[in-house]
């Protein structure tokens, strides 16, 4: 047999086959609460285990997502339910009075990470709070090669939510497009485009808070990351780390408005008004993670540091680097031919 032959094919097989793997998604509350996460396959993917499950305080649990799947992941909270099908939730519930969701998404508000794994070998992910917030969440890969930032919120923005987008005693905090329903905010009609949708003074409110967090629907240069052959851990409720990355700075951003004591934004009184100016330095495109031109994480700033950084401590990326491919590549490759000849 052509040692040459055999050494292209382990080479292959090592680079290649885990994009044909599965990826192992990781639930875990560090809520002081019992959560009930629900979770979305988009059409044209498959159902995993289960569309919803109860999640009770410290606890984990995990599922399998094939190659190709893509779908969205959130909390309920809240929730009472019983053998007649009849319970709910009071934020994220997903309409099917009872734990499973059953192929049916979240009622905004509600924090959501949302993936499509393997489209052109990478994953793709993003925490968005284009539907509003719930609760604080972070997802965070590992074992993959690429930057594989971590990605989220860990800003408790219900208590400092507008009292214009409050929701009930402060539960959760609503788009401004769902609180208002006006084109400008929600980034249809005649604003449907990156040029025409800018940053409203609610979605500056939101991006300050969460650097990472999709704010509003056109803000993909800052908030959607890339991996590859990685396993994801969906955590609610973080804890906030004690320092921040010094590699993975936070943007400054100029304040839209000041937070009055009962949470409502001074300046912002007239809901009719959107925010002013375009992130700097980005190239919008529409939501869709797979746009060519949507380069999401790999956007970079002159320096060659990240656009956004994480409104949390050390960001975890996962540097796989050529060499040390080559390097184990190399290894295994010649612990197989020596069983050969």
């Amino acid at each position: 047999m052509d040692s040459a032959f055999i050494l292209s094919f382990l080479f292959s097989l090592l680079l290649f086959s885990r994009a044909a793997f599965a990826a192992t998604f990781t639930f875990v509350n560090k809520c002081e609460y019992t959560v009930w996460p629900g979770i979305l396959a988009n059409a044209g993917s498959p159902r995993l285990d289960t569309t919803g499950f109860e999640l009770p305080q410290s606890s984990t649990r995990s599922f399998i997502a094939p190659a190709g799947w893509s779908g969205r992941f959130w909390a309920r909270t809240g929730c009472s339910f019983s053998d007649s099908e009849t319970g709910s939730c009071q934020t994220g519930d997903c309409g099917s009075g009872q734990p499973e969701c059953n192929g049916s998404g979240a009622a905004p508000p509600a924090t959501l990470a949302e993936f499509t794994l393997g489209t052109g070998g990478l994953d793709f992910y993003d925490v968005s709070l284009v539907d509003g917030y719930n609760l604080p969440m972070i997802v965070e890969a590992t074992g993959g090669s690429g930057m594989c930032a971590s990605t989220g919120c860990v800003t408790d923005l219900n208590r400092v939510c507008p009292s214009e987008l409050r929701v009930g005693g402060g539960e959760a905090c609503k788009s401004a497009c769902e609180a208002f329903g006006s084109p400008e905010y929600c980034c249809s009609g005649t604003f449907n485009s990156p040029a025409a949708c800018r940053p409203s003074v609610y979605s500056q409110m939101f991006k300050m808070a969460c650097p990472r967090s999709y704010s509003y629907a056109y803000d993909d240069p800052t908030s959607t990351f890339t991996c590859s052959g990685a396993d994801y851990t969906v955590t609610f409720c973080p804890s906030m780390p004690s320092q921040k990355s010094s590699k993975d700075p936070t943007p400054t951003m100029t304040a839209p408005g000041t937070i009055n004591g009962d949470g409502s934004l001074s300046g912002s009184s007239d809901p009719s008004v959107g925010g002013s100016g375009s992130i700097p330095g980005a190239s919008l495109t529409g939501s869709d993670p797979g746009s060519s031109s949507g380069s999401g994480s790999q956007a970079m700033l002159s320096d060659g540091s990240w656009l956004a950084g994480l409104a949390m401590g050390e960001s975890t990326r996962v540097y796989c680097t050529s060499y040390l491919q080559s390097v184990v590549s190399i290894g295994f490759a010649i612990i197989i031919l020596s069983l050969f000849f």
